[in-house]
């Protein structure tokens, strides 16, 4: 790693948790924690700050205070190694304690590189595929819809889909199969072979509408996970850090995860049989929601049945069902569902505002 990758990923103790984040994509998803002399005082991977916010950490605060969480396996006493320790060494290293990143130190305690196996070990490509659900009427988006199927309708110079497939393509997915039901061939006609958009595209058509999870059925297995979002989403989720926590977890299956607000309208009233104890005024509640994009791998998209209807809701109980991996992924990075006239107004403005590639 240069100095210049190295200085990315340089965090403070005192730097916020939220502002950490921004690096992750810098550093093979990882930040180092460093002192005012440059000594190492831990590491945070995407990850950990993931298992946080499930953990309902305020991302506002400091790395110091995300490294000291007594409940989460942050790495306060990371496994390092010293300037000039034989690549070998490293590769053993690593695969002894199940890492795939090592701090270098130097004689003077400062870190001075970051060893990582992907550099040190020629790693076969990823096979990660992506499935984009794009089927839908857009009934909530008529009049717009009536000509348009929802994933082509213009989002600044160019259509909603192609800001999804903009993104899955900077996470160096290149393979891609678009499901499509209603006016698909305009899908088709726009997007071809994927050859000028830098993709692999093939096309999954749904004579009759098979639920959010039901096209995967009529694809060819994977040997690898698949990337599965919602055609109608705008995100600016690195969806490299999905598959890292979907392989750390050895999951079987990953959904993504919002935490969504809801003000109660009215004073809660407390009560213990007849006896009024209080009054809440308004009380917020949060919930985790489905954010529409999921991981799976070969075993959750087998049970995919193969030309009925079947919903990811489905395939999530049937998975916990039996006991298998799923696990949710908090996502804090910009997230847009567009269902309704005004979250299509809210995603033009955002374009124009650079919130999302234009």
């Amino acid at each position: 790693m240069t100095v210049a990758d190295l200085e990315k990923i340089l965090v403070r103790p005192t730097d916020p948790v939220r502002d950490a984040m921004l690096v992750f994509g810098e550093g093979h998803g990882m930040v180092l924690v460093i002192d005012e002399q440059g000594r190492l005082a831990g590491t945070v991977t995407d990850g950990d700050v993931r298992r946080a916010i499930l953990a309902e950490f305020d991302l506002d605060r400091s790395m110091a205070e995300l490294i000291e969480l007594p409940r989460l396996p942050i790495h306060s006493k990371p496994l390092t190694a010293q300037a000039g320790t034989p690549s070998s060494e490293l590769v053993r290293m690593m695969g002894e304690a199940d890492v795939r990143h090592i701090p270098i130190i130097g004689a003077d305690g400062r870190v001075t590189d970051l060893a990582v196996l992907d550099d040190l070990v020629k790693q076969s490509d990823s096979t990660l595929t992506a499935v984009v659900m794009a089927g839908g009427l857009g009934m909530r988006l008529r009049p717009l819809t009536e000509d348009l199927p929802k994933p082509m309708l213009p989002v600044g110079d160019k259509p909603l889909l192609e800001h999804v497939i903009d993104e899955l393509r900077a996470a160096g997915i290149e393979r891609l199969n678009i499901s499509t039901h209603y006016k698909g061939h305009l899908i088709q006609e726009h997007f071809g072979d994927g050859s000028q958009f830098g993709m692999e595209i093939g096309y999954v058509d749904e004579e009759t509408p098979l639920g959010t999870a039901g096209a995967i059925g009529l694809m060819e297995p994977s040997d690898g996970p698949v990337l599965v979002i919602n055609g109608d989403i705008l995100t600016k989720l690195d969806y490299r850090s999905v598959l890292r926590f979907h392989e750390e977890h050895q999951a079987d299956m990953t959904v993504g995860l919002l935490h969504h607000e809801y003000t109660v309208p009215f004073g809660v009233v407390q009560v213990e049989g007849v006896s009024v104890k209080g009054v809440v005024e308004k009380p917020i509640k949060t919930f985790l929601i489905n954010a529409g994009i999921y991981l799976l791998g070969p075993l959750a998209c087998a049970r995919v049945p193969r030309g009925r209807r079947y919903d990811m809701t489905d395939l999530i109980e049937d998975l916990v069902d039996e006991g298998r991996t799923v696990v949710g992924f908090p996502i804090s990075e910009y997230w847009l569902d567009i269902g309704r006239l005004e979250d299509y107004q809210q995603a033009v403005t955002d374009v124009e505002l650079g919130e999302v590639s234009s």
